[in-house]
């Protein structure tokens, strides 16, 4: 999983994104200054936001950055008012 998780990375350096690529994210506006960081940087962002230790993040498995991303949004929004039983 490593070597193809390098693999991706060497490869992603070298795409280049269109404007409508970095603008917005299934709708969501992206900011100016989000746009047009390298993977590694939005992953040193990641790690700043959530105080996790240099490069703990970027070393993950994609898979397993998206299931930190659905568990920490999940953790934020909290319980649904169906949930509490309201």
């Amino acid at each position: 999983m490593g070597v193809m998780g390098n693999a991706y990375v060497w490869l992603d350096k070298r795409v280049p994104y269109t404007d409508d690529e970095v603008s917005t994210v299934l709708g969501l506006p992206i900011d100016d200054d989000l746009k047009n960081c390298s993977r590694y940087e939005l992953c040193e962002r990641v790690e700043a936001e959530f105080k996790l230790g240099k490069e703990e993040f970027w070393k993950l498995h994609s898979t397993q950055k998206i299931r930190f991303a659905v568990q920490s949004v999940r953790n934020m929004k909290g319980p649904t008012k169906f949930e509490m039983g309201y």
